[in-house]
């Protein structure tokens, strides 16, 4: 019994210090963008699934986020990214609706309802930056995942991806706004749950970009 109340200790200890890290590190690369005053073409933002016809707190934190990057001129568009992964709803799309209702226009919104994973929530972005002729791109998401992503938009795209992990503080204030959308507009008829289609081994290989065709060179070309 002690073995595994250690055990669990242990996992907590590392939980936190591992989040700690991710928090320090969205400082200084949101301290870097700040500095820099480089205005990017487009940011990338992963999707959450819609739950219970509300966005949950990573969805809103990752929405939040895109907004006051957009409103704050250190982006000119946002790609929403995600398919109908786990709920009839894209993910994309209703990420799109929030932003709209909270004054970001439609046109400077793109979306990716393809990507069921992570790592595809880049590589199709990526794609739709290339076909928009975006040159300068970021990826704008919580610090975790972020973190978790590091390794993938450095080894596996030809152009560079900033990464601008969601500074919290600086969405406190935007956190009243509760916007109502409606989020049948983002509504997939067809709809298949990935655990219905996939196995967790599936999956898995899927969340670390082992799905994907990137071709002979392994790497998507330059923007």
């Amino acid at each position: 019994m002690k073995k595994y109340i250690y055990l669990y200790l242990l996992l907590v200890i590392v939980g936190f210090s591992s989040c700690s890290l991710a928090l320090k590190r969205a400082n200084r690369l949101y301290t870097e963008a700040s500095t820099s005053k480089k205005v990017y073409d487009a940011i990338i933002v992963p999707g959450v699934p819609l739950k219970n016809g509300n966005w949950d707190s990573t969805m809103k934190s990752r929405v939040l986020w895109s907004v006051f990057l957009y409103k704050n001129n250190y982006t000119k568009n946002i790609i929403y990214s995600g398919g109908a992964v786990y709920t009839p709803y894209y993910e994309a799309v209703v990420m799109g609706l929030y932003a709209q209702q909270m004054g970001v226009p439609k046109e400077h919104i793109f979306y990716d309802t393809l990507a069921k994973h992570s790592t595809e929530n880049v590589f199709y972005s990526y794609k739709i930056a290339k076909l928009n002729g975006f040159k300068h791109l970021a990826l704008a998401t919580d610090p975790f995942q972020s973190v978790m992503l590091q390794s993938f938009t450095r080894k596996r795209f030809e152009s560079h991806i900033q990464h601008i992990p969601v500074i919290f503080d600086s969405i406190k204030t935007m956190n009243a706004n509760n916007p109502v959308i409606n989020y049948k507009l983002a509504y997939k008829s067809s709809f298949t749950s990935i655990t219905e289609q996939e196995g967790i081994t599936t999956r898995l290989k899927g969340t670390m970009g082992r799905q994907i065709d990137y071709g002979p060179t392994k790497k998507l070309g330059p923007l």
